[in-house]
């Protein structure tokens, strides 16, 4: 995905071929499901069922045959499917996810769990995060034009959560989000930095305005140009340094090391050598701040070897940890966690204010290349992502970490 030449030629996922007893048995757990929450499900010829009243977002099943076969082949992958293919629509899709999202909270019953195993697919082995898996698989989702970022993202370029505080808008809670970053982290005059995953740039910059010595290191060929280009548009080429590096080809000692929302491209196979990554970058007296999604502990488990839809059209190779996750590979890399932040609230607002622009801006994506189904599937995915915070199936938080026992007394317990 690195020209809108191929953004255009994105189809409709592929109908798989009839399955009657699946789809006759998928229709009939798919009714059941549906009456117990608090959603409506209608059909072209006006049935309506479901367990919402007047109120509740609808999830219209445009063409049933295809949805249920979908869903009964591919399994939860389906159901994502089935949306970006037009067969089932919402005016408000991640109201209509929120309710399927809680269900991943709660204990799976024994029948439930055999068909989950059934239904899910297996991670496959391209997506492993080695050095070179790594490059494959950021490129397919960063190396987008960051033109196509512009059109939902802030004018900061952030893409990671914000942090709101009442009355705040998408672009003053971004860059309140990277100061609470800068401010764990002790950054000022003189510090030097090291950020692994430059993004778009806007960390590194505040850092640099700091008076800081900044290194921001980043896979992605299309933010390395873009951050490039930034930092000398700024006069802040003595300040930044802008590395094509790998986490894991990092050298140097740094008072601070940042990291917003990149691990989740590491990989479980590859968290001790992240962290351990962390503490060895580390100077004496140094902090390192993480911003990661997480999931609960149970969850993330159970999922670990599943491929699910996000992974395979949005974030190859992606995984998300849990809090205890972080807190034992902190550990093990010789790191405690000293200050903890929740931003799960907050993600979820930014999750809609980035899905609201990219909406609003739909007639420029179609101008500069990008085709319906390419913008119906991230439409899609920030709905998902959404529901999973609105849901509290996802949180988001901020780590501090250093080296030795805590210094700032307790720290919020884990799930």
């Amino acid at each position: 995905m690195t020209t809108t030449a191929e953004t255009t030629a994105w189809s409709p996922p592929e109908l798989p071929r009839p399955a009657p007893v699946r789809e006759w048995l998928i229709e009939k757990m798919f009714r059941f499901g549906v009456r117990t929450m608090p959603i409506t499900a209608a059909l072209p010829g006006g049935e309506r069922f479901g367990g919402g009243g007047s109120t509740a977002p609808v999830m219209r099943i445009e063409r049933p045959g295809a949805f249920f076969r979908r869903l009964a082949v591919c399994g939860p992958i389906g159901f994502s499917e089935s949306y970006v293919a037009g067969e089932w629509t919402s005016s408000d899709p991640a109201a209509v996810l929120v309710p399927f999202a809680e269900r991943l909270t709660k204990p799976v019953n024994r029948p439930m769990a055999v068909f989950r195993r059934w239904a899910d697919q297996r991670v496959p082995a391209s997506e492993r995060n080695t050095v070179e898996g790594a490059k494959e698989n950021v490129r397919r989702h960063y190396d987008l034009p960051s033109e196509f970022f512009a059109l939902f993202l802030d004018e900061s370029m952030t893409y990671s959560a914000a942090l709101f505080e009442p009355g705040a808008d998408l672009h003053s809670a971004q860059l309140r989000k990277i100061d609470a970053v800068l401010d764990q982290a002790r950054v000022g005059e003189g510090s030097r930095v090291l950020e692994i995953g430059s993004g778009w740039g806007a960390l590194a910059l505040r850092a640099a305005e700091r008076g800081a010595e900044v290194t921001t290191a980043t896979i992605s060929a299309e933010q390395r140009r873009f951050v490039a280009q930034l930092v000398d548009a700024a006069g802040l080429a003595g300040r930044v340094r802008v590395l094509a590096h790998d986490y894991r080809e990092l050298e140097g000692g740094y008072d601070a090391v940042v990291s917003v929302e990149m691990i989740e491209a590491v990989g479980m196979e590859y968290w001790p050598t992240y962290f351990s990554a962390l503490e060895r970058l580390l100077a004496p007296g140094g902090h390192v701040v993480l911003q990661t999604i997480t999931m609960s502990h149970d969850r993330m488990l159970a999922t670990k070897d599943v491929h699910t839809w996000i992974q395979k059209y949005v974030f190859p190779g992606g995984q998300v940890l849990s809090v205890r996750a972080v807190e034992e590979q902190a550990h093990q890399a010789g790191l405690t966690i000293t200050a903890r932040r929740s931003l799960g609230d907050s993600y979820a607002r930014t999750l809609r204010c980035w899905r609201d622009r990219l909406y609003a801006n739909r007639d420029e994506a179609m101008a500069l290349g990008f085709g319906g189904t390419f913008l119906r599937t991230w439409e899609y995915y920030l709905a998902y992502a959404e529901a999973g915070f609105r849901a509290a199936h996802l949180d988001a938080w901020q780590f501090r970490l250093s080296r030795g026992c805590p210094t700032d007394g307790p720290t919020r317990p884990t799930e």
